[in-house]
């Protein structure tokens, strides 16, 4: 069972990794994407950065995108870094869906649930013991 919700864990990470990578792909201006827009301003519209800004937030997802999949890989083969890596890949994304929270914050939602469980998991299973 326990290997079972590792592996599940795992898979989400991956994916929400994966899904970072639309955001460099749209804001690099690599690829169009139906559903998500090309845009200088963050922030609803308040921030704008630019050109040359957008692009280096575009740059900015894939350093979680790269971290998912590194915390998930570490997971998998039960490295103890695994944990502290995904906190801060995690907040660090939930800075970036922040940002661009009219499209991504169904990422931050999940960066939320991710930093709960991380929190909440190890206390879970003490108690259900």
């Amino acid at each position: 069972m326990y290997r079972a919700v590792v592996i599940a864990a795992a898979v989400v990470l991956v994916l929400h990794g994966l899904i970072h990578l639309t955001g460099t792909a749209v804001y690099m201006k690599l690829a169009e994407i139906q559903g998500l827009s090309y845009k200088t301003t963050l922030v609803g519209g308040r921030w704008d950065l630019g050109e040359r800004g957008i692009r280096v937030f575009g740059a900015l997802w894939t350093l979680p995108a790269v971290g998912f999949v590194v915390s998930e890989v570490a997971l998998l083969a039960g490295w103890v870094w695994w944990q502290p890596l995904l906190v801060a890949v995690a907040l660090f994304s939930l800075v970036l869906t922040i940002l661009d929270w009219s499209s991504a914050f169904a990422g931050a939602l999940l960066n939320l649930v991710i930093l709960g469980v991380v929190w909440l998991g190890p206390r879970v299973s003490t108690l259900l013991a």
